[in-house]
């Protein structure tokens, strides 16, 4: 365990041992594909961290997701947008709940909002830990064109959120696709 920085809270660390995850990983309750540019923060970013809070989210549903849904244990697909191609590199998992964005009460940040406060706090942040990197992009196409992932949000035209739910068929399909030589 360890403390968040600004924020006097404990935050939880789980191992990365084949033995924590057996534990760890049954426990996930739900499951999420968050979206990242690999050239703000990658899935090599996130290795190399260990664990990284996931601020700057400034859309209402996300928060929402994040806010009253992400638990600890939650599986998370790591995918990369902004980029070519797009997809899914690695899987996360939440070892925080919501709290906070303190950047949005940080006049120097880019994600500041005057109408937030510490008091009335507008937009929430999780903390992720890293758990994999894929052998290979499960991208957008093969996402797309994969049966049983035609329900995927991300493969829905127009859908542009940055954290969506995903089942665990669809979550434990793609971690399938990503261990396995690209088709």
């Amino acid at each position: 365990m360890k403390t968040a920085p600004g924020s006097g809270k404990v935050t939880f660390s789980i191992p990365n041992t084949p033995e924590a995850w057996q534990i760890y990983g049954t426990m996930a309750k739900r499951y999420w594909l968050m979206k990242s540019e690999p050239a703000t923060y990658s899935i090599e970013d996130l290795e190399r961290d260990g664990t990284t809070q996931w601020e700057g989210i400034r859309n209402y549903q996300a928060r929402n997701f994040m806010r009253d849904e992400m638990k600890l244990g939650d599986g998370v697909l790591f995918y990369h947008s902004s980029t070519k191609p797009p997809g899914v590199v690695g899987t996360a998992i939440v070892c925080r709940e919501s709290y906070p964005d303190h950047f949005a009460f940080d006049k120097s940040s880019g994600y500041f909002d005057a109408k937030s406060s510490p008091d009335t706090p507008r937009w929430m942040m999780v903390d992720v830990q890293y758990q994999s990197t894929f052998k290979r992009l499960v991208s957008l196409v093969e996402l797309k064109t994969t049966l049983g992932l035609e329900e995927m949000l991300v493969t829905r035209k127009g859908q542009r959120l940055s954290i969506q739910p995903v089942t665990k068929a669809e979550f434990q399909l793609v971690k399938k696709l990503g261990s396995k030589k690209a088709p």
